[in-house]
């Protein structure tokens, strides 16, 4: 079996993230940052670990929210006012939003006219924008694709006014995930062909998130060309934003379970863990994709110990439908299953569903000392959500 003793040391189940992996990745935004003269912003809807916003507050220009949970947990915790954006603004949270924020932007004409009067009335300085939709992605799951046919995100050109609308000084699109520079490239012609008219009259362009920047093999220096190229083309935008989540928390971190049984199903060994993929890893089944296992690998003709990993709940299709895995030793209960890379859109998406417990989360810090930050179980917060 693959050497998982230092995990030992941690509860079960537990999210784990490493505080030098994270650095590193903050450390490498941070010189895309001032090589391109830009600004990098965490979004917490991709990595909202935070016990570590201090850290990140030292690299990152500040942090994007969807909602008024986000903008609020980024003031008080990163202490610095939120880039907002959200498809819909609620009446009776949108002074709250206001307060918290530094740039908000709209996702329709109707949204900004609704809501105008009390926005240019707030006495803080706050900069407003809209989403446009460019009509142009290169994602391939359609769940997570903004710029598909019909879709309810970003205003097409053509709803556009000739001008920007007064007091509107930025515009935001949004259409990668998980993309490289040359993706951004393609989306960026196909912005400037739309909006290029509008964007000659901004402060501030906001290139949304999706950069997958802190990838092994992403282009950096063809990013910050990019970049550079683009502000170059427009001197008058004062500040060029790119708000990355996944690419701030990429493989700093591991989800940490054990094996509670082994099932045989007619052939079918099935390793049934401590965690469920519907309440823990809902990627798994949404996105879908397969998660690393360390030291589990692909099976093939010659393997023998091939198994399926099961989750808790009792969701039928609670476990991982992208195929099993190979381990060097048959697997038997308490035995460790360690999912790697667990730290971005995985903790942010959990649910409570079948009341199934939630694994605690965890540091290692720079000096290699665990801080254990919550303890698995949430009784009190799964009674609380249901009331």
């Amino acid at each position: 079996m693959a050497d998982l003793s230092k995990y030992e040391a941690f509860p079960s189940p537990c999210y784990v993230m490493f505080e030098d992996a994270l650095e590193a990745n903050l450390q490498l935004l941070n010189l895309v940052q001032e090589e391109a003269g830009v600004s990098i912003i965490c979004a917490l809807k991709g990595f909202a670990f935070w016990h570590s916003f201090p850290l990140i507050r030292n690299y990152l220009a500040g942090a994007t929210a969807s909602s008024l949970n986000e903008a609020r947990l980024i003031v008080e915790e990163m202490q610095t006012e939120a880039h907002t954006y959200a498809p819909v603004y609620l009446e009776e949270e949108f002074e709250s939003l206001l307060y918290y924020s530094s740039h908000l932007t709209f996702n329709s004409l109707n949204q900004w006219y609704k809501y105008k009067e009390k926005a240019i009335a707030c006495p803080k300085k706050i900069s407003f924008g809209l989403r446009v939709n460019p009509e142009y992605s290169e994602i391939e799951t359609d769940l997570y694709n903004p710029a598909l046919p019909g879709s309810r995100l970003g205003i097409l050109h053509e709803n556009m006014p000739e001008h920007l609308p007064e007091h509107i000084e930025g515009l935001h699109f949004h259409v990668l995930c998980e993309n490289d520079s040359y993706a951004l490239e393609n989306s960026l012609k196909a912005f400037e062909a739309k909006f290029g008219h509008l964007i000659k009259e901004c402060k501030w362009v906001n290139f949304g998130g999706g950069h997958h920047i802190t990838r092994v093999d992403y282009d950096v220096p063809h990013l910050i060309q990019l970049l550079q190229d683009f502000k170059s083309r427009y001197p008058n935008i004062e500040d060029v934003i790119l708000e990355p989540g996944e690419a701030v928390g990429w493989q700093t971190g591991v989800l940490v379970s054990t094996v509670e049984d082994v099932l045989d199903n007619r052939g079918t060994q099935i390793a049934m863990l401590n965690i469920s993929f519907s309440c823990h890893l809902p990627d798994c089944l949404e996105m879908p994709y397969k998660p690393s296992v360390l030291g589990a690998s692909e099976p093939n003709s010659e393997s023998k110990n091939v198994y399926r990993l099961g989750g808790s709940s009792c969701l039928a299709g609670d476990y991982i439908g992208m195929g099993d895995f190979a381990f060097e030793e048959p697997l038997e209960p308490g035995d460790l299953i360690v999912f790697d890379d667990m730290i971005h859109y995985t903790m942010v998406k959990t649910t409570y569903f079948n009341g199934v417990k939630h694994p605690g989360i965890g540091v290692v810090k720079g000096d290699g000392s665990f801080l254990l930050l919550s303890e698995p179980g949430d009784y009190d917060d799964y009674k609380k959500k249901l009331s």
